[in-house]
């Protein structure tokens, strides 16, 4: 190679980068600025998004206070019934994927294979195509079992855990899939039963994922717009997500001030739960995607 190929080479080679570089700058920013504008302007007395500024001249937690205390929100308990959905979908999500995941990747049975090209067929489809059936299916449901029906936290809870448990399952069990079956077979002659293998041998290797599973879980239920609007009304049993949105559509002068507050703090646990667990949710992913 010559010195003047060379030269072109080192030049070609710095426009790329900059070229990335400015393309990961411009993304970044795309992501950040939203957020940083919505937090200014929670803190900001105007009650516009358009008067507002990234970094306002006066502050003021006037928004924070009339979102606590204004009498045609009911700020508190949305966020209430928010924990409470996700915390019920997330130990009954972790709880049947597991033992659904080992029950398919150690047992034999009949339509085992069936089942797994269900599950990945599943997949396949995006959630939003069965909206008007998932409302038409909750009706008819709540004719019968009216806890489980539409407008009811049980009948939400319902949907959210049949629709996490396909691709987490098929996580688990590929990860399940590399353990060996010498530790299960060695955990037989000794006596055990096959719930002690599971708990005793099989969960505390699959932990990091469980956890993993539980964080996503949570962080996807507590932030759902889409199904909590379409099978929830009322302000008693509605989340906040749906809260927010509702106070939005509610008056033609709609205090921005008040709504990007109660964004803020119904982010908060969920940024906050993801900082806390990166390490967590890193590992449970690279498990999912490692076979020995």
């Amino acid at each position: 190679m010559t010195q003047g190929q060379l030269n072109i080479y080192v030049v070609n080679k710095t426009i790329v980068t900059a070229v990335k570089y400015l393309i990961a700058l411009a993304l970044i920013m795309f992501a950040v600025v939203p957020f940083f504008w919505i937090v200014a302007t929670s803190f900001n007395p105007a009650r516009s998004l358009l008067g507002a500024r990234l970094i306002p001249s006066t502050l003021t937690i006037n928004n924070y206070k009339d979102l606590l205390t204004n009498t045609n929100l009911d700020f508190s308990k949305w966020l209430i019934n928010s924990f409470k959905i996700s915390a019920i979908s997330v130990m009954i999500i972790v709880l049947l994927t597991c033992t659904s995941a080992y029950a398919l990747s150690r047992f034999r049975f009949k339509g085992k294979r069936g089942v797994l090209m269900g599950i990945m067929i599943l997949n396949i489809f995006p959630g939003i195509l069965a909206m008007i059936a998932i409302f038409i299916m909750m009706q008819q449901i709540g004719n019968y079992f009216p806890f489980i029906g539409l407008n009811t936290h049980g009948g939400l809870i319902c949907i959210y855990v049949a629709g996490s448990m396909s691709i987490n399952v098929l996580m688990v069990k590929s990860y399940i899939d590399t353990i060996s079956k010498e530790l299960d077979e060695s955990a037989i002659i000794e006596g055990a039963n096959y719930w002690q293998i599971f708990w005793k041998i099989i969960f505390p290797v699959i932990k990091p994922m469980v956890i993993t599973i539980a964080i996503l879980a949570f962080m996807s239920t507590y932030g759902d717009f889409v199904i909590a609007n379409l099978l929830l009304k009322g302000n008693e049993k509605i989340t906040v997500m749906v809260g927010i949105f509702q106070f939005t559509q509610q008056r033609f002068d709609t205090n921005w001030g008040i709504v990007t507050a109660g964004t803020v703090l119904a982010a908060l646990p969920v940024v906050a739960l993801f900082f806390s667990s990166q390490k967590y949710i890193i590992g449970g992913v690279m498990l999912g995607a490692i076979k020995e």
